[in-house]
């Protein structure tokens, strides 16, 4: 039970990933489905800048590096920055996939009058 309480974040982004992929899954309404998606995309970008997180460390910025003797550099001693870049990348795709299809969304209501996909699918028979 320890195990479960220390590793609580993690548990809470399987929860949002599993709560945004039921809603991807068993929803019918287009816009439930692209909220849900969002919640799942939201979830995977959380878990991966959780991962980058160490107790103690600091930023990769070396102080007095120039002109003076260079030390070793100990890489536990630093937080890794990639997985902030990449996530920062994700929540750029994520804000541009969110309004691309929010846009088709809306081309799909104008035509078909309706969100529901079984609507949608029996009007394109």
């Amino acid at each position: 039970m320890e195990f479960v309480i220390s590793k609580f974040n993690y548990w809470i982004y399987i929860t949002l990933m599993m709560i945004g992929f039921y809603a991807m899954m068993r929803k019918r309404n287009l816009v439930k489905k692209l909220v849900g998606m969002n919640i799942f995309q939201t979830a995977i970008i959380l878990y991966f800048i959780s991962t980058a997180a160490k107790k103690g460390a600091t930023i990769p910025i070396m102080e007095h590096g120039h002109g003076e003797a260079v030390h070793a550099v100990h890489a536990a001693q630093y937080v890794n920055p990639l997985p902030h870049v990449l996530m920062l990348t994700a929540i750029v795709v994520l804000v541009s996939t969110f309004g691309v299809a929010l846009a088709i969304i809306i081309m799909i209501h104008r035509k078909y009058k309706t969100l529901e996909e079984d609507e949608i699918l029996e009007l394109t028979k």
